[in-house]
């Protein structure tokens, strides 16, 4: 029943601002209205998009009582950082008490030597029922009952956090400890400033990154061959028809990737949008990626950076047999699947934010639509979508600084005082070219706009 809750729950931001806005009720007179002016249209687009900005814009300020912490339980140097976090949050008076908050640490520290949890449980009896021990199962059962996640490590450490939360994701606040960071824009050294501030009266402003739901279909021969049925048991001989079967289902942050695998073949696979067929793709394979992926691999294959506030659906094809076959970006409102066709030479694989990679027969199909879940990060500058891409993509960065007539490369040279106590930068440049004379030597080329004679 826990489980079952936490499918049919609202998002978790949805719910703070349910009461401000009653999106229900805005769609029903949207369906209700036939004839919908193009002036209320224009209105309702504008109204809607003037909500979605305001909304963007909003700090969200609650009381954080219980944080969780994600990191590298292998990693002892990531274990050493954890615990000295865990012990900062404990004993920080925070909300009118004299300690801090609960703290949810992986349950794989629970009897790590490096962690020591009994030492740490030891200074204040009262840590002994704050410190608590998360497991996957219970990131699937409660992800309300977490205020705050805190990620210690690289991007892929937010990517296995958007796993753990497979529906509902409480805020993320990622520290940069490892070796991308496009998603991490925290600075640990800074750690108790930036937590002072987010957990204090100045809240917390989110990017609500986009996410896709995958969900595999299988064909009734080909799941026969991967998986095949239990003959002892009837009901699963019942649901073996010519229908598709419904497999596993993944929410994605980053990516969905099908490719050709260990074949020798190049990929066959067919693109729908809305049910309706888009093309026949000739590729080594193709990548369905969010904004927030659109620095990952979609870039590598020549794809487009995307902000992630931007909802859309990036495709970007792998080695395309056409050269005509450019990346694209779709709607978001769109829902597309890609089929193996029954008659092609082989199958392929799918992977799904480089996890779960698993294998395609004839006929079987994943469909991918936006996500009603979104994944919420906590946002560190109003400006650090470029700051990241600057930093870790040197993205428009030169060599040198372009140099000045006097061919000076602009590095500061101007405070520099010559042997007469002047400074060199306000001098004017010495040339060894007569301008004047060289100008006079120059013909008239008619286009000037003045005559001149012979």
């Amino acid at each position: 029943m826990v489980q079952l809750a936490a499918l049919t729950s609202p998002c978790f931001f949805h719910r703070r601002f349910g009461d401000a806005v009653n999106i229900e009720k805005v769609l029903d007179e949207i369906k209700e209205d036939d004839q919908l002016s193009h002036s209320r249209l224009m209105q309702t687009a504008a109204s809607v998009r003037e909500v979605s900005r305001q909304l963007q814009r909003r700090s969200t300020k609650q009381a954080v009582r219980n944080v969780m912490i994600v990191t590298k339980a292998r990693d002892n140097a990531l274990v050493d950082l954890t615990r000295e976090l865990a012990e900062w949050l404990l004993g920080k008076p925070r909300y009118g008490s004299d300690v801090g908050v609960n703290v949810y640490v992986d349950s794989k520290l629970r009897r790590s030597k490096r962690f020591d949890a009994d030492s740490l449980t030891a200074k204040d009896k009262r840590f002994e029922s704050m410190l608590r021990f998360w497991t996957p199962a219970l990131c699937w059962a409660s992800p309300e009952l977490f205020d705050l996640v805190i990620t210690l490590g690289g991007d892929g450490t937010v990517l296995f956090t958007s796993w753990l939360f497979q529906r509902i994701v409480p805020p993320v606040m990622s520290f940069s400890l490892g070796s991308l960071g496009f998603l991490t824009n925290f600075q640990f050294n800074q750690y108790k400033h930036q937590l002072d501030r987010i957990m204090g009266d100045a809240g917390m402003r989110v990017t609500m990154r986009m996410r896709f739901t995958c969900t595999v279909y299988r064909a009734a021969a080909s799941n026969s061959t991967l998986n095949p049925p239990n003959t002892s048991d009837p009901s699963c001989l019942a649901t073996a028809n010519p229908t598709k079967i419904e497999g596993e289902t993944h929410e994605v942050l980053n990516e969905l990737v099908i490719d050709r695998g260990p074949s020798s073949y190049i990929s066959s696979l067919d693109l729908y949008a809305n049910d309706s067929l888009v093309t026949r793709i000739s590729a080594d394979g193709i990548i369905l990626s969010t904004p927030t992926g659109s620095t990952a691999y979609s870039l590598s294959a020549g794809g487009s950076l995307v902000h992630p506030e931007i909802p859309a659906i990036l495709l970007t094809p792998i080695c395309p047999h056409t050269l005509s076959f450019r990346p694209m970006i779709l709607n978001d409102s769109m829902e597309l699947k890609v089929s193996v066709p029954t008659k092609g030479r082989g199958g392929g694989f799918v992977s799904f934010d480089g996890k779960g990679r698993i294998q395609l027969g004839l006929g079987d199909e994943v469909v991918v639509r936006a996500s009603k879940y979104p994944f919420p990060t906590v946002l560190s500058q109003p400006m650090e979508w470029f700051d990241a891409i600057s930093r870790t993509l040197r993205w428009n960065t030169r060599a040198a600084e372009q140099k000045d007539w006097a061919g000076r490369d602009g590095e500061g040279k101007d405070d520099e005082l010559d042997e007469d106590g002047v400074p060199n930068g306000s001098k004017e440049p010495e040339f060894d070219i007569d301008f004047e004379d060289e100008m006079d030597s120059v013909r008239d080329s008619g286009y000037s706009g003045s005559s001149s004679t012979a």
